[in-house]
């Protein structure tokens, strides 16, 4: 009886170690085939549905009893109306109503008289849906006497036009004291786009007109493409084709940094409220949220209308590196002022936009993750690509699959297969403890049968 319920605790024991062979097993193949779960590397955020839902019902309501949408601090759609009735149609759309003085239609009126002002260089300003203010901020460049006539031109729209200023100056965020990797200084890649013959970098304006040359390196061996179309200012985008007419393996993904890529699966546009993650060759990867919608922004070499506001922080270099959110490519880096250690206010350029503009599609792969292909840039297509924001300008991500590192640095990161690699060296010596106590058992019954026989 005691040798029957031996072998049966051996029997159980042995299942549950192939059983844990088989978890731990399917818990390394996930960790290994899907993003890593450090947030600081692979950015997750939920404020999609809300973004839709504030949308369509901005869309319908109309821009006179509506003055913009945004996402919560807890993650629910905003929608600022400027009545009642509107009020009440919100609620029931599972929505929070804000009831405000001024609609969408006085806020753009606002916009086009400042824009109609004489320019002040060092000057910007946005919609505040929040506040339902124009927010008109001005750099450490502005005059006093410029800047005292800009106030006269606020004070005339109304009382809903705020006016601050700031530290820093708005500049665009090209670096010419960095190695040169264009021929006009050195910024980040955007997105890998196509027009169907050729595939290029998406990136920003400013960093050199038709005709400027891209390297892959400060010393110039490497030639990434020719920047072929664009605009600065007006608007902040160009195309960079590439020297072969292809943009090579990893197309389709964002670098981030330390090996590791986030992969781009479609192109929309951003909420207030939102939180967005940029890429670049200076600063890597940074978060923030998205503070204010079709931002203009007097830079010293023109004023650039339509941006998107940001409290994310960049610095030179990053210019025209990716902006993105959930795996939605959103924008390019603009411009702005501050840095990455006292923080500031950074544009970005609106990827759709730029790419209805241009003609352009973004290179994408299928859900299987097979060969990159086009998609449509309308804003819910799906798909998505991204040039590095940490490698140099024009070179595709290093990566593979979602996470950039190889097979190898996955197996050993602890933080991805850790638990897994656990379970399966604790089945595995499940397994030996069982094959060794038989045989223990064996040799022990083995002496019992033949000491009998002795003497």
């Amino acid at each position: 009886m005691r040798h029957a319920r031996r072998r049966i605790v051996r029997r159980v024991v042995r299942l549950a170690a192939v059983g844990g062979l088989l978890l731990g097993g399917t818990m390394v193949t996930r960790a290994v085939a899907s993003e890593p779960p450090d947030a600081a590397a692979v950015p997750h955020t939920l404020a999609r549905s809300a973004s839709g839902t504030g949308a369509g019902l901005v869309s319908r309501l109309g821009t006179e009893r509506t003055a913009g949408h945004w996402v919560g601090s807890d993650g629910r759609p905003v929608v600022a109306v400027t009545d009642e009735r509107a009020a009440r149609e919100v609620r029931r759309a599972g929505a929070e109503a804000k009831v405000v003085r001024h609609s969408m239609s006085e806020l753009k009126s606002a916009t086009s008289t400042l824009r109609s002002a004489p320019r002040v260089a060092g000057t910007a300003w946005a919609l505040d849906y929040r506040t339902n203010e124009v927010v008109v901020r001005g750099d450490s460049t502005v005059s006093r006497s410029d800047w005292s006539r800009l106030t006269d031109v606020a004070e005339g729209i109304g009382g809903f036009v705020r006016m601050e200023r700031t530290e820093g100056t708005f500049t665009t965020r090209l670096n010419g004291a960095e190695p040169i990797l264009s021929t006009a200084g050195r910024c980040s890649a955007g997105f890998n786009v196509t027009d169907g013959r050729s595939d290029f970098i998406l990136t920003a304006g400013h960093c050199g007109p038709t005709g400027s040359v891209w390297f892959g390196d400060g010393r110039g061996d490497r030639r990434v493409g020719e920047t072929v179309a664009g605009s600065f200012p007006g608007d902040d985008f160009s195309l960079v084709e590439y020297a072969n007419g292809e943009a090579g393996d990893g197309a389709d993904v964002v670098a981030v940094g330390g090996g590791k890529g986030v992969r781009i699966t479609g192109v929309g546009e951003p909420a207030v409220g939102q939180r967005v993650f940029r890429s670049g060759s200076t600063s890597g990867l940074r978060d923030g949220r998205v503070t204010a919608l079709d931002a203009t922004v007097n830079y010293p070499e023109g004023t650039v209308t339509g941006l998107i506001e940001t409290d994310v922080c960049a610095e030179p270099g990053d210019s025209g590196g990716p902006m993105f959110s959930e795996g939605i490519a959103l924008g390019v880096t603009s411009g702005g002022n501050g840095d990455c250690d006292e923080g500031g206010t950074t544009f970005f350029q609106p990827l759709p936009e730029a790419m209805a503009s241009l003609g352009v599609r973004l290179l994408v792969s299928d859900e299987e993750g097979a060969a990159p292909g086009a998609a449509p840039s309308a804003p819910a297509g799906a798909g998505g690509g991204a040039a590095p924001g940490a490698a140099a300008p024009g070179a595709t991500a290093p990566v593979t699959g979602v996470d950039g590192s190889t097979l190898l640095s996955r197996l050993t990161d602890r933080r991805n297969v850790g638990p897994g690699m656990l379970v399966v060296a604790g089945s595995m010596l499940a397994l030996v403890a069982t094959r060794w106590i038989r045989a223990e058992q064996d040799r022990k019954a083995y002496r019992r049968h033949y000491s009998a026989t002795w003497g």
